[in-house]
């Protein structure tokens, strides 16, 4: 097991599969139930003993600020009013610090460029996890997720969370390819025929990283590439240098919130058990 008290959410893009909506509210304060999608992966993260997330937005966002802030006047109305039973729900979570950087959506894109604008303000001694912000994994017991993924993590090594789907659905994701002798992390196939598929195992961008990797993560972004930054590159790269990612497998749902047919699935199953 591996000490996690970093995590990095990435938040920042325009969301463009669920426009118009994304117009006005950014897609990862698009609501399931009665919260935001991406305060599920934060309570997950406060529950897995995280204190210090960073959040990575969008360039002049605010939304995520106002929602992990106090607002003195809701305070003031629900006191007012005697409902004060209601002040714990408005309430920003305790014990955590919250962090707000920028990235500019016409500069260089993909998931490596969230990590890599942290990266300087990380410590040599910290594994950080990576959490996505527009999906969850959702457990009806109400464990941690990112708990189990950092107790399987060996101490300062990295990991991945996967996720198993039925083996027809294959093509619509990035497949984990597996290292025959360890069951360890080799490669990502991206999108394969479902005959060629390595396996049933798919890559849900969850992770945690030590500084190496962070480091190779942050490096990898220097390089001027046409296209995509992923994150899963240098990783994978990683692998050539006898470098071990531990694949560790969900337990709870997967609900990807980022198509609309996700979202009202998302939906439907928080609010039928809450």
């Amino acid at each position: 097991m591996t000490t996690v008290t970093k995590a990095i959410i990435p938040v920042a893009g325009w969301g463009t599969r669920r426009l118009p909506i994304t117009k006005s509210i950014e897609k990862c304060m698009l609501p399931v139930g009665n919260r935001p999608i991406v305060d599920y992966v934060v309570r997950d993260c406060i529950r897995a003993g995280i204190n210090e997330i960073f959040f990575v937005v969008n360039k002049g966002s605010v939304q995520l600020q106002q929602y992990y802030s106090d607002n003195q006047r809701l305070n003031e109305f629900l006191q007012y009013n005697g409902k004060q039973d209601l002040m714990e729900l408005a309430r920003p979570p305790r014990n955590v610090t919250f962090h707000y950087i920028e990235q500019d959506a016409n500069s260089k894109y993909g998931t490596a460029v969230p990590v890599s604008l942290v990266f300087p303000q990380l410590k040599k001694e910290d594994s950080v996890a990576v959490m996505m912000g527009d999906d969850f994994i959702y457990n009806r017991d109400n464990s941690s997720e990112l708990a189990r993924l950092i107790a399987a993590t060996p101490q300062g090594g990295n990991s991945m969370l996967s996720v198993t789907v039925p083996q027809d659905q294959v093509s619509r994701y990035g497949v984990i390819d597996f290292d025959e002798e360890t069951g360890n992390f080799r490669a990502i196939v991206e999108k394969p025929p479902i005959e060629q598929a390595p396996s049933n195992q798919i890559n849900v961008s969850k992770y945690i990283l030590n500084y190496d990797m962070l480091t190779r993560i942050h490096n990898f972004c220097q390089i001027d590439i046409s296209g995509e930054y992923y994150i899963i590159d240098p990783i994978s790269q990683a692998v050539m240098d006898n470098i071990t990612t531990t694949v560790v497998p969900a337990q709870g749902e997967y609900l990807d919130c980022g198509n609309v047919h996700g979202w009202l699935h998302a939906n439907h199953l928080i609010v039928n058990h809450q």
